[in-house]
């Protein structure tokens, strides 16, 4: 394939993301109005699901080749820049107050998984009794956001008849902005891997760098465009949800499309898992004490984020 190729499909990739993250959150936030269900909770659920595909089926197919470093490097990885790149920007450029009993749950499930898999990998490998537990942690997560909902529905005001050509375009919106951004972040991802690797950047840094941070584009996107909306709580939801998400679903079925217990890299567990877990107790822990965002915070988080960067690249 020729070169520029590889350029235009990088730029299509990323008109796809941009585009396909409006529509997106525009979909997502009206979900949440004519529900009555709270925009974090829309966030942790149905946008985090779709958000996460990208690691998803880039994980898994990695796993299915036995590239089982390119699969939990990914996953990890994804997890890391959610909160040191993506979740650092939306605490820096909105504010957002909150009420500790809303994230206190999905929060300290996030640190467990996190803890957990470093565990349960001290072996040099990911045990299965770490993928029970794990499983264990999503299904707790998805039962705690079902309750919330129901929680926060039951009592409520009734809401305004749907117009039929309101949910049908919103409906569309949704879709079409789910499918563009993970059409987009595999472009992203294929066309910049290619693009890497003409520059003699090696891939087994592109897999750490690149690749997770391509496939947490959907959240970073949806993070800028929930910024610009301001729609500061989506966002935060979403980047929670998400990393629940690929920490506890991915990682498992991982292991279980291999056949085999995940072998963890000295690297996994000596620097991706800990500034893993590093990164969110400093985002979360705060957060949760201050009940609010703050700037230093922020820059605190995407700081460590650098470090990691840095120390993975020397």
């Amino acid at each position: 394939m020729p070169f520029w190729v590889q350029y235009l499909l990088f730029g299509i990739g990323l008109v796809l993301i941009i585009k396909g993250g409006d529509f997106f959150v525009d979909a997502a936030s009206w979900i949440a109005e004519v529900s009555g269900i709270p925009k974090f909770i829309i966030g942790a659920t149905i946008v985090s699901v779709a958000t996460t595909l990208p690691e998803l089926i880039v994980s898994l197919i990695a796993a299915a080749g036995g590239k089982v470093d390119m699969a939990v490097g990914n996953a990890v990885g994804s997890v890391t820049a959610n909160t040191g790149l993506i979740l650092a920007i939306s605490l820096f450029f909105t504010t957002v107050v909150i009420k500790r009993r809303d994230y206190i749950v999905k929060a300290v499930l996030l640190a467990l998984s996190a803890a957990i898999l470093l565990i349960s990998g001290q072996g040099g490998s990911f045990a299965i009794w770490g993928s029970v537990v794990l499983m264990g942690i999503f299904a707790v997560f998805i039962t705690e956001n079902v309750i919330s909902a129901k929680r926060e529905m039951d009592g409520g005001d009734e809401r305004e008849k749907i117009e039929k050509k309101t949910l049908i375009i919103n409906a569309v919106k949704f879709v079409t902005g789910t499918a563009g951004i993970v059409l987009g972040s595999q472009l992203l991802v294929d066309s910049g891997s290619e693009i890497a690797l003409k520059w003699g950047i090696s891939e087994a840094l592109i897999s750490v760098t690149l690749v997770a941070i391509g496939t947490s584009l959907p959240e970073l996107v949806t993070t800028v465009t929930s910024v610009i909306k301001k729609q500061g709580s989506l966002s935060l939801g979403n980047i929670l949800g998400a990393n629940i998400i690929d920490l506890t679903l991915i990682m498992p079925l991982c292991s279980l499309v291999s056949g085999k217990a995940l072998p963890l890299s000295t690297q996994a567990l000596s620097l991706d898992l800990p500034f893993c877990l590093g990164v969110i107790l400093l985002a979360l822990v705060p957060l949760l004490i201050r009940q609010k965002t703050g700037k230093v915070q922020a820059l605190g988080v995407f700081a460590v984020y650098c470090t990691y960067l840095v120390l993975l690249v020397r």
